[in-house]
């Protein structure tokens, strides 16, 4: 009988790492080895990308705060969106919160430890009326508070983006969800370009971007990667990974796609492909990774503290005790560890 040797085809994960902190970017074979690893190499695979994430971020998790200042009465068809046209989800719907409620929730974030306030509101595109209210809060804000400020205003001209750099808005947050060739699948009142274009002016304003996308929302392996790719190549700084809630009166209210381990890959290859970016798990936290969490945290250095637009999430002490049991320390707002 003829012995033959077994050749390993699991990955080395530690050459990712080393290929990701060099400036390489994994091609799309090496991605799809990141996605599709059986469970028993997940721990491997956090190792990996916790060298990627402690070379640039140290032990240090960031806490973002959000506060949906406007909802509802969207006439976009965002299929995952409570606060769309087409959406039947009982949700609470309202114009923008007046300034006053606006610096209360500025002081909540401050008290549950967060550096960064993020302020958003539904629709297309903010008209010129919520938009000169919106500058004015952002400046009161920052008058009032040691908080960075990130905008999610929907799609904005060259010349808003502008606008928020001189009042003083510290990054926008505009999602690209998705890949472009999926884009169709979720939403068919704006395109892929528009976000696109939306990212494009944000940068070209001078001001951080913030880009990422929702995952579990019937897409494949390959578009994750075309998601990880896009916000790559647009060079974005902070980049929200979401896990799609599926909300009762969506179209996207059946979809039960991930689970904790999958979500954990995602993180991974996303670490490698943005070595340097910060990484936020942003809604659907809870929900997807329930008690695998910690474990996020070694891909990923952010999270939301608190709720997210029209969905609940955990209780802050949860939030930062598991910071402390995981062995990572809080980041203030000029990112030096908070006491």
């Amino acid at each position: 009988m003829v012995l033959t040797s077994v050749i390993s085809t699991t990955p080395d994960w530690n050459n990712f790492a080393e290929r990701s902190l060099a400036g390489e970017c994994l091609s799309r074979q090496e991605s799809l080895a990141v996605l599709q690893a059986p469970d028993e190499v997940l721990l491997d695979q956090l190792s990996a990308a916790f060298k990627v994430r402690r070379h640039y971020w140290g032990n240090r998790v960031r806490l973002h705060y959000l506060l949906n200042a406007q909802s509802g009465l969207c006439p976009e068809d965002c299929h995952y969106c409570s606060q769309s046209k087409i959406s039947t989800a009982e949700i609470e719907k309202y114009p923008l919160l007046a300034k006053e409620k606006i610096l209360e929730a500025a002081e909540r974030a401050k008290q549950l430890k967060a550096g960064t306030f993020c302020m958003v509101i539904s629709g297309r595109s903010p008209n010129e009326s919520t938009f000169s209210r919106v500058l004015d809060a952002v400046q009161t804000v920052k008058q009032n508070y040691d908080l960075k400020i990130c905008a999610c205003l929907g799609l904005l001209s060259e010349e808003q983006t502008k606008r928020l750099a001189a009042a003083g808005v510290d990054r926008v947050n505009h999602n690209l969800n998705t890949s472009e060739s999926n884009h169709a699948s979720i939403c068919s009142t704006h395109t892929f370009d528009h976000r696109l274009e939306t990212v494009n002016h944000v940068k070209a304003a001078g001001i951080t971007t913030c880009s990422g996308g929702i995952l579990g929302m019937g897409e494949s392996n390959d578009d994750v990667i075309d998601l990880a790719l896009s916000l790559r190549n647009l060079g974005v700084t902070s980049v929200p990974v979401n896990f799609l809630i599926p909300i009762p009166g969506t179209p996207f209210a059946g979809l039960q796609a991930l689970n904790p381990r999958q979500c954990l890959r995602i993180l991974c290859l996303f670490r490698f492909l943005l070595p340097s970016q910060e990484i936020r798990i942003a809604g659907g936290r809870e929900v997807h990774l329930r008690s695998l969490q910690p474990l996020g945290l070694y891909a990923a250095n952010s999270i939301f503290v608190g709720d997210y637009l029209t969905t609940p999430g955990q209780a802050a002490n949860q939030d930062w005790e598991m910071i402390k049991d995981s062995g990572f320390v809080l980041e203030s707002a000029d990112g030096s560890p908070l006491g």
